[in-house]
Order: structure tokens, then sequence, then C-alpha cells
């Protein structure tokens, strides 16, 4: 059966209609994967949420998964998969953290734009984020095509942006975000990656500004005038234009390009409501 689907934005963006994740079978990939070259995020309603198995399953189909990525200092696991990342404000006995505490403290960083993994150096493709409890008020996700604002760029900037890379590291964005110092255990365990600031993708060799709050410095550049850059190209990139805010559902499953998107969380009263959302992620095959 053909995929259906509505805009969700004029530049981005489509839910798709009468589709359940849990019936694509491999050899209908490839249409799933086409969609989101045009699109590079698609929205997927279901009447439950998928299980985690259900949703790990699907995740293979569109390319290696990140597993057991390295966890901060005194996290627990609440759920038992070394495919899915745990994106909830819960602890590992299920109960909401209390304000101070440092894990929630890292969380909260997820409300700067960002691209998912761009600290590793084999870097992340798409996001697949589930909902299983969504808070009555807040908590959306917003997400700019970066296609289009590496298209809407001047020239100019465009010219100078050439073979610029970048360097990425998680723990500048977590402590950005008012998290912590990190342990040097931590440290060692997520070391910085570097990455051109232009993108293109190999299917359709259009171009995506690679943005992240995990960018520590440019390349080459002294570290003022790195900043003064990477401020003049965010505050470019989130021009209210760009933007597209997900308001989420029960069953919602969100899937981004993490190479053609950038992306935060918006806050919610995360000491009185539950965020259960839960994410695996694709990532570049290794060369």
């Amino acid at each position: 059966m053909p995929l259906t689907l509505k805009k969700l934005h004029p530049s981005f963006g489509a839910q798709l209609l009468n589709t359940d994740l849990r019936a694509i079978k491999p050899g209908a990939i490839g249409e799933f994967v086409d969609l989101m070259d045009e699109h590079a995020v698609c929205a997927v309603p279901h009447e439950v949420p998928l299980t985690n198995e259900q949703h790990i399953n699907f995740s293979k189909l569109l390319g290696p998964m990140e597993r057991s990525a390295k966890k901060i200092a005194g996290t627990g696991k609440r759920l038992p998969y070394n495919e899915i990342i745990d994106q909830s404000n819960l602890g590992p006995q299920g109960t909401i953290y209390k304000n101070g505490d440092r894990r929630l403290a890292f969380k909260r960083a997820n409300r700067l734009w960002h691209t998912d993994m761009s600290f590793y150096q084999v870097r992340a493709t798409y996001s697949i984020l589930s909902a299983h409890i969504v808070p009555p008020e807040g908590g959306n996700t917003e997400l700019i095509d970066m296609r289009a604002v590496y298209h809407d760029l001047p020239d100019a900037m465009k010219k100078r942006l050439d073979d610029m890379s970048a360097e990425h590291c998680y723990w500048h964005s977590r402590t950005l975000g008012g998290g912590p110092s990190p342990s040097i255990e931590e440290k060692a365990g997520r070391p910085p990656a570097i990455h051109p600031l232009v993108i293109e993708n190999r299917r359709t060799l259009r171009k995506s500004l690679y943005l992240a709050s995990h960018i520590r410095s440019i390349q080459g550049m002294e570290k003022n005038q790195g900043a003064k850059l990477l401020k003049e190209l965010n505050e470019f990139a989130t021009q209210k234009q760009y933007i597209l805010s997900y308001k989420w559902s029960v069953g919602d499953v969100l899937i981004w390009d993490n190479l053609a998107t950038m992306h935060r969380a918006t806050p919610f009263p995360d000491q009185t409501y539950v965020r259960d959302m839960r994410r695996t992620t694709c990532r570049e095959f290794e060369i």
C-alpha cells in the first residue's frame, strides 16, 4: 500500500496517515527512506505506543543502530534495552528526578538546539522517538529544516563555509545547558569529533548546514571569532519560518534525519508531570 501523508510545515515534515510502523516490511523501507529524503521529518501516530521490541525492530530497517551509549555517572537503567535511550524525566526506579539531580540537569540540556550524536565521529542518521506518556502541557519537540537554512544563506556565507569544520563535544552542550562539569572518566568516554559545517545528502545531493549546541569550536579559527560565526549561523537558522513545533500524543512516533535537521525539546513542568519518551538512533555505516 503506498504511503499517504499530510504536510506539517511548508518546507518539511509530514504526518503519515493510516500507517503502522509495526507492519512495514524490509522490502518497503526504500519508499520510506525516499520520503525521509524529501521531508526530513515524519510523524506516525499509533493508537497505543510501540513496544520496546517493536520500536527496535522498525529502527533496524533504517540502518546500523547505536547501542550501549555511555551513561552519565550514577544513572541506572530503567529500560533494559541497549538500543533504547531513555529520554524521560524518570530515574531507574520509575520516579521523577528531583530538582538538583545532576542527571536531570543533563537531560534539561536537550532544550538547546542540537543534532543527535554529532559528538561521535560516525554520525547519527535517523532518530526515532516514541511517546509513552505525554505531559498535559509543554514538552513539544521543535525541529529546523537545515536544508532550507543552507539554501537561504547569502552566497558570500556559503562560500565562506566551504571546507570549514567544527569540533563537536557532548560535554560542551551539557554544561552550556546548565549541567555540572563531567568527571575525568565521563570525558574519556565521550571524546570530541570533527565534522564539516556543510554536508551533502549522497542520494539527493541536497546540502545542509550541520549545526548543534555540541559545537565547541571551529577548526582553524580563534575562539572568539569562531563563537561569533556560530552565533550568527544559529541566529539565522532559528528564525521562526524554519521551525516546526510538534505537539505529542501518546503512541506518536517522530522520526527525523539528523543530517538534515536540528531539534530541541521544549520545557514542561518536569517536577510535576511525567514525560516518558524513548529514542532509538541509527548511524552511518562505518568506512
